[in-house]
């Protein structure tokens, strides 16, 4: 859906605009949320771990950046529970 074709070599060019698209939905739920602190923005992979704090310390919201610990948003006795 995203991926408008690829090339001979094996490079994908991507559809611009579905991708804007789908940024601007993801970027009006975020603003409906009235307290930026209620949202969790995570990334596990190490490429996204610096645009996830880069995010994170200009809307306000919390960071999971690296390995999500199982129980963080469950299990209230672990010292990495979010509510």
């Amino acid at each position: 859906r995203y991926v408008f074709r690829r090339t001979g070599d094996g490079i994908h060019i991507i559809h611009l605009g579905k991708t804007w698209e789908k940024v601007m939905v993801a970027a009006r739920a975020i603003v409906a949320i009235e307290n930026p602190a209620d949202i969790i923005v995570a990334s596990q992979r190490p490429y996204g771990s610096r645009a996830v704090l880069k995010f994170s310390q200009y809307t306000g919201t919390n960071a999971m950046a690296g390995r999500w610990m199982p129980g963080t948003l469950t299990n209230q006795i672990t010292t990495k529970f979010m509510e």
